[in-house]
C-alpha cells in the first residue's frame, strides 16, 4: 500500500534525519564514510535523548505507540516545523480504523459565493485535491473543468497529467511540488482512505515527476501565494491567491485568486473574465 503507516513514519524519519549535518548541530565527526547522508541513528537518539533502541522501534514503525514527549523530542532533535511536528504525531498514532469517507457536497451558499465572486477565480478542493466546485473565472484561468468527468476533476492529476497545465504555469515545478507537499499533508490524515492510496499510486505510475517529489516527503499547507501564468488567452499574468478552510468542514478549502490593482495582470484578468462571459 502506497499509504502505509509504518512505511510512511521510516521513510519520513529518514528523509528528515538526511538534511541534517553533525557539525551544524554541534556533534563531533569522528569521520568515516557515512552510507548515507544526514545524521545517524545514533546521533539523533543522542540529541533527542532517547536510547538507540528506542528511536530504532520508532524509526523502523516496529510499534505505533510513542509518548507525546519522545515524539516532541524527536521532533526537536530533528528541527521540524510545526507542521512536521503536528505529521510526525499523525503519523506515530495507530490507525483508528476509520470508515470509509463519505461523498462531499458542496453547500448551496457556498455555490453562490463562486457564482458572485465576478472576475475573482474561485474554486473549492475536497479531499486528495478534488475539485468540487468552481466559477467561469476559474474555468477560463485555469481549465474547463464542466468538460472533464468527474473522475479527471482533481488537482494533481491535472497538474500532473494535463500537459495544458504544465505550459499554463511559468514555474511548473514549483508549482507541482506545491500541490504534491499539499496532497502529502492531506494524505497524512486520512491514511488508511483508499481513495487516496489509489491516487498516489496511479500517479506514481504515470508521472516520473510525480514520483520524484513524492519521495521527498514535503509537507505544506495550502495557505496563501502567488504563481504567474501564461495563459495562451491573455498572456502573462500575476496572481495571489488566499485560502479559506471551511470551519464546519475541514475536508474543504475555497481559494480565491487576487490581483495587485492597476497592474498589467488586473487587466488581463479582467480581458480572461470578459472573454469568459462572453462580454
Amino acid at each position: 500500500m502506497a499509504l502505509d503507516r509504518r512505511a510512511e513514519l521510516g521513510a519520513f524519519l529518514r528523509s528528515r534525519r538526511a538534511r541534517l549535518r553533525p557539525d551544524d548541530l554541534g556533534l563531533p565527526d569522528h569521520g568515516g564514510r557515512r552510507r548515507v547522508p544526514g545524521l545517524r541513528r545514533e546521533e539523533l537518539a543522542l540529541l533527542a535523548g532517547v536510547s538507540v533502541d528506542h528511536y530504532v522501534r520508532l524509526e523502523q514503525g516496529r510499534t505505533l505507540h510513542f509518548s507525546d514527549a519522545v515524539l516532541d523530542a524527536v521532533a526537536r532533535a530533528l528541527r521540524l516545523d510545526p507542521t512536521e511536528r503536528a505529521h510526525l504525531h499523525r503519523l506515530a498514532r495507530p490507525s483508528s480504523g476509520t470508515a470509509p469517507a463519505s461523498p462531499q457536497e458542496v453547500r448551496p451558499g457556498l455555490r453562490r459565493l463562486l457564482d458572485q465572486a465576478g472576475d475573482v477565480p474561485g474554486y473549492i478542493l475536497g479531499r486528495n485535491l478534488d475539485v468540487l466546485a468552481w466559477n467561469p473565472a476559474a474555468s477560463a484561468l485555469l481549465t474547463d473543468f464542466g468538460a472533464l468527468p468527474p473522475r479527471e476533476r482533481n488537482l494533481a492529476r491535472l497538474i500532473f497529467l494535463d500537459p495544458r497545465l504544465r505550459d499554463l504555469y511559468v514555474d511548473w515545478r514549483g508549482k507541482a511540488g506545491d500541490v504534491v507537499a499539499f496532497l502529502r499533508l492531506d494524505a497524512s490524515r486520512r491514511p488508511d482512505d483508499p481513495a487516496t492510496t489509489a491516487l498516489v499510486e496511479e500517479l506514481s505510475a504515470l508521472s516520473a515527476d510525480f514520483r520524484t517529489l513524492w519521495a521527498e516527503h514535503r509537507l505544506k499547507d495550502k495557505t496563501h501565494g502567488r504563481y504567474i501564468y501564461r495563459h495562451p488567452v491573455v498572456g502573462d499574468l500575476e496572481l495571489g491567491f488566499e485560502t479559506l478552510r471551511l470551519p464546519d468542514d475541514p475536508d474543504q478549502v475555497f481559494i480565491a485568486h487576487t490581483v495587485e490593482p492597476g497592474s498589467p495582470s488586473e487587466t488581463a484578468l479582467r480581458r480572461l473574465a470578459s472573454t469568459a462571459a462572453g462580454r
